[in-house]
Parts: C-alpha cells; structure tokens; sequence
C-alpha cells in the first residue's frame, strides 16, 4: 500500500492504518519525539566529570571503564546498571587515531549497547562521524578517546549530550514564572494582553537572563545631555530603537535632527545622548556615528562627517559623550561635539553590553 500509517486502535486495509508497529518503524516514530541525549538534567552546581552518569575510567591501554547512565537513543531507552569495561582496539602504528565511545542502537540485533566506533590513524587524526542510519547503526557519542601513536596512553574528552528542560511560553508576567523554571530552560513572553514586548528568557546558573526582543523593537526617545536650553529649541525631533539580540546585549539605533533655522548655542560642555539601558560600567565602550550638515549655514563643522560615541567605565553609565574630527586640525584627534548646526542630523548606531539582565 502507498499508504501507511499507525498506531490506532484497529488495522484498516483500505486506509493504510496499523495497529501493531515493528521494530523498525517503532524507531522511525520514536527518533522523532526528541534528540539523542543522556537521560540527566544538568543542574546549577558545579560537576566532575565522575559526577555525571557513562563516566569513564582508562583501565589500561587497550581497555576502559564505563560507569552506569541511562539515555534515549534513536527512539529506544537504554540503561547501563552496573560499571562495564569497552575495548580499544591497540594502536602500535606510528600514527595515532581517535576512537568514539557510543550507545549504539544495532536495528539487525536489535538492541542498544555500548560500543567503540573506530576512527582512521593519521597525522592529524579526527574523530568519526556518529553512525544514524534508520535501517541499520544509530549512535550517540559519550566519549572521545584519543588512541596515540606506539601505543600511547589513552586520553578520553567527554562528548556526552545531556537532556535539558523543554522551552515553554507564558502569556504575560514571564519574568517572575521564569523564576520558578528548571535550570536550563528558554521560555517566552508572547504578551497576549498587549501591554509589553515579546521577549525570550533564559534560566541560567547566573540567574534569568533576558536574551532576545522577539517581533517589534523597542522605541525609545534619546534625550539629549548636557547642553543648555537644547531639550526646549522648537522644531528638533529625537528618535530611537533598540532590542535585546543576545544576553546582556543591546543593539540600538537613533536619530537626533535640529530643525531649526539656526544653530544650538555652544554651551561649552560636551553633548551626551542617553542609552535605552545603562551600559556595563566595568569597561569602556565605543559607537560610530554620523553628522548630516547639509546646510552648512555655520561652517564651524563640514557638510558630512563621522562622529564617535565613547561611554566612559564608572557609576552605571547611561549616555555615552559624542566627539567628531577636529575641523581645524585633522592631525589633534577628536574634540568634544558642543555645537549643534542648524537644520544637521546626528545618527548613532551600535551593540553594547548592558549593565543589567
């Protein structure tokens, strides 16, 4: 039949639907409820590697000890109860080569076991590729085990995937729900009531930590610092975006435009543009910048010109001082940006670490 599908409660032969399902069509379902994974849920201590289950313990050149675990492997469960000893074949060659330990799921058998996918000897030798073959071998790695040259001593790297908490979603009020989460889990304020931003949450051994605006930026108005009468002038518009794009990572975007016919007097400090969030004070942080000065009704600054936003370490900085070339003498380096042209445009842009999760 062209058709097939299962399990139901009764066969049907004009439909294609099965009861009883096979071996091989057991896993076909099943490799597809979940990946490969040791069946352990990393917690938020800290862990050696004989802590955790399939830990290893090189008996001898030629041999080691693999410690109980439990996985899911290819759609089937396997349990290692008690310590069993693995095999590795003996390399006298003048070349080493790296050996994987794996749960192999054997479907001619059928069973799931420990077993040792050897690698190729070489100069450089690489570690195989798991075998994941529906209709024959399907592996997961737990060890990495270099077999050197003339034989040398056995060195294994854990390879172990372990299982980890499924992301989940709340309606509203993520943050404090994602409190209450295991260690590990992503979930996702979809804001079904309308009042906030979509966001993704991660619970981490740091604590929870926003790590990515979904859908929609944020807007922001970037306030202006440090220039006397700047935030009254009729005309002028400021405008900003921002997101979160990775853990304690911002990306933002503004635009601050004096409209007015004439320029911002020079009020003989720096201006300053304030961030979406405080910035990390721990380390400096530097962003590019645009002036648009297409008038030039004042020539104290060049039609066009780059501009530079540095936001200095110290007390939870939230605006960064914006400087541009000196246009007297290109050769003395930035000075500070105190005077705003007539009718010019100032543009920001740029990624910064935050001082907050």
């Amino acid at each position: 039949m062209a058709e097939i599908s299962y399990p139901f409660n009764a066969d049907n032969s004009t439909t294609g639907a099965a009861k009883a399902v096979s071996e091989t069509q057991w896993h076909s379902m099943a490799h597809m409820w979940g990946g490969d994974r040791v069946d352990f849920m990393l917690g938020p201590q800290m862990y050696t590697s004989l802590d955790l289950p399939f830990s290893l313990k090189v008996i001898n050149n030629t041999t080691v000890q693999i410690n109980p675990g439990r996985a899911w492997v290819g759609g089937f469960y396997y349990e290692l109860t008690t310590p069993q000893n693995v095999l590795i074949d003996s390399n006298t060659t003048p070349q080493g080569r790296i050996d994987l330990v794996v749960i192999r799921l054997d479907m001619a058998k059928p069973a799931v076991n420990l077993a040792v996918h050897k690698g190729i000897n070489g100069a450089t030798p690489v570690a195989p590729q798991p075998f994941r073959q529906s209709d024959g071998f399907w592996e997961i790695p737990i060890w990495e085990v270099s077999v050197p040259a003339n034989a040398g001593t056995l060195a294994p790297a854990s390879r172990h995937p372990f299982n980890m908490p499924p992301a989940v979603s709340f309606s509203w009020n993520a943050a404090p729900s994602s409190n209450l989460t295991p260690m590990g889990t992503f979930t996702y304020d979809l804001d079904s009531d309308g009042t906030g931003p979509q966001q993704e949450y991660f619970k981490s051994r740091d604590g929870l930590i926003r790590t990515r605006t979904l859908g929609k930026t944020y807007s922001y108005v970037p306030a202006v610092l440090n220039d006397k009468g700047w935030g009254a002038v009729p005309g002028s518009t400021s405008t900003g975006n921002w997101r979160w794009i990775a853990p304690n990572t911002i990306h933002f975007s503004l635009t601050i435009a004096n409209g007015v016919t004439h320029s911002q007097t020079d009020s003989g400090v720096a201006y300053g543009i304030r961030l979406p969030i405080p910035a990390n004070p721990t380390h400096r942080q530097v962003f590019n910048g645009i002036l648009n000065n297409p008038s030039s009704r004042d020539s104290t600054y060049p039609p066009f010109t780059t501009l530079a936003g540095f936001c200095s370490a110290g007390a939870s900085p939230d605006f960064f001082t914006v400087y541009i070339p000196s246009p007297t003498s290109p050769a003395s380096g930035l000075n500070n940006f105190r005077f705003f042209p007539a009718q010019a445009t100032v543009h920001f842009s740029g990624t910064y670490e935050a001082n907050m999760i």
